[in-house]
């Protein structure tokens, strides 16, 4: 790919932060950048107009931000005519092959759980005296990361399946499939085409670490017959990584697959809980992909802490114990933290996205004493009570009149907490871990975890 762009006129599709970080890029390589956009208050340095304002035939090349739906009226007709459609990533490999050859790629995929794997990967790289940062889907852009001045020796990309879609050229040295399961169906249409966005990385991948206690991981990998490293949460195989009693095992990575490497003991994983137990298999997997030895591994499983809003202990007052997990956004996420305690006032709904709750329902309905549900799928997680648990306590809130998405009225989030603490009693867990994504009624998930935090805070200050 070319990485002069001078007088060329490209357009890129999405005024977010990696449209405008894409603008920045291509802009000090002379392009002419106009961005569309049909959000409110968009800010940026460039050219901003409507997708309605947009005439395909003035651009020579396309760049599509991450979330564009395929059918999205433009894509449909760049691809008519032939213009080339263009992305981050992709761009961001070829801006490395230019400025930073000798530097290494890793990556992580799944439905859940990518965050705070790719922070942990890092900071495993960085305790054996590499220069990394985890990147992409989380914290700066891939291209950011690429053009900064810290010269980074590796990068280690969080990659969502919207990513992965427009992705063919990036090569990265190991990648990381955590679990697959139901997300964004609204987006790719069916599962399989969603599971196949997110495999397709492996095409790209010198060596592929894939979770053995998923079904699903299990059998779509069969397929593929590159170099696998498998791990799990029961006792490794050779050429696995695992658990041995209470310790983490490496025996992929060792010069005799028949002895195992201890990188971590269990209690050393913080929160130890399976899920983030398996996180922590994967990531030092990756890291070993790089070199990193296994003491400078454990140095910073004992040293790391999950990212806020995953699990996040907000406040215990009453032996009432309050749990942030607003970055469960789908059931599969949401799985993980509503089976972790066994009295659970569940804060739950948002928008679905095209994803059934009938199953994590069932699964997890034995731990619910009662669930406040919230958002615009609200009925269809009712609905799956009704069905497996009709006696589950559920209570609809809808926000207040002065309530305003990303306002500064917190009245919603205050009627929710209220009702919590109504129904809750010595040793439950409210948990807010929606199952959901959060745009219909937050900014983020972010923005829904925080004003939790505040609410909770305000009800126990209230309560001294």
């Amino acid at each position: 790919m070319q990485l002069s762009f001078a007088g060329e006129n490209l357009l890129i599709l999405g005024a977010g932060v990696t449209g405008n970080s894409v603008a920045n890029a291509l802009a000090k390589r002379g392009a002419l950048i106009t961005i569309a956009d049909d959000s409110e208050n968009v800010h940026s340095a460039h050219k901003v107009i409507k997708t309605s304002q947009v005439n395909s035939l003035d651009y020579t090349k396309i760049v599509v931000s991450p979330g564009w739906r395929v059918n999205h009226p433009l894509i449909v007709r760049a691809r008519e005519l032939q213009i080339p459609l263009l992305n981050e990533i992709d761009l961001a490999w070829n801006i490395k092959n230019e400025v930073a050859p000798q530097q290494r790629w890793l990556a992580v995929t799944g439905t859940n759980g990518k965050t705070s794997t790719v922070e942990l990967v890092a900071a495993m790289i960085r305790s054996g005296g590499l220069k990394a940062i985890a990147c992409g889907n989380v914290g700066d852009t891939v291209i950011d990361a690429v053009e900064s001045n810290q010269q980074y020796d590796v990068l280690v990309l969080e990659l969502s399946s919207f990513q992965l879609h427009w992705s063919t050229q990036a090569e990265f040295v190991g990648s990381a499939i955590l679990n697959i399961a139901q997300d964004h169906l609204d987006w790719h249409g069916d599962f399989d085409s969603y599971a196949g966005d997110k495999f397709s990385l492996l095409e790209r991948s010198e060596i592929a670490i894939l979770n053995a206690d998923d079904s699903e991981i299990l059998m779509r990998s069969q397929a593929w017959h590159g170099k696998k490293a498998f791990y799990t949460l029961g006792t490794p195989s050779p050429g696995e990584i695992g658990l041995v009693e209470e310790l983490l095992v490496d025996r992929a990575f060792v010069n005799d697959p028949q002895e195992a490497s201890i990188f971590a003991e269990l209690m050393e994983v913080q929160p130890t809980i399976p899920h983030n137990v398996s996180n922590t298999l994967a990531a030092g997997a990756l890291a070993r992909c790089i070199g990193v030895k296994h003491e400078e591994i454990r140095a910073a499983v004992i040293a790391f802490r999950p990212g806020r809003h995953r699990i996040e202990t907000v406040a215990t007052k009453n032996s009432i114990t309050w749990i942030n997990d607003s970055k469960a956004t789908n059931p599969h996420a949401a799985a993980a933290s509503l089976s972790s305690y066994s009295s659970i006032i569940w804060i739950a709904g948002g928008l679905a996205k095209g994803a059934e709750m009938d199953e994590l329902v069932q699964k997890i309905a034995k731990n619910i004493k009662a669930a406040i549900l919230i958002g615009s799928d609200a009925e269809l997680i009712e609905r799956a009570f009704i069905r497996y648990s009709p006696e589950t306590v559920r209570i609809s809130i809808k926000p207040q009149s002065d309530y305003i998405k990303g306002g500064e009225s917190n009245s919603f989030m205050d009627d929710i907490v209220a009702r919590a603490l109504v129904i809750a009693s010595e040793g439950d867990v409210v948990l807010l871990a929606p199952a959901c994504a959060s745009m219909d009624q937050f900014i983020s998930y972010a923005d829904r975890g925080d004003r939790f935090i505040r609410s909770v805070e305000k009800m126990v200050q209230h309560a001294n």
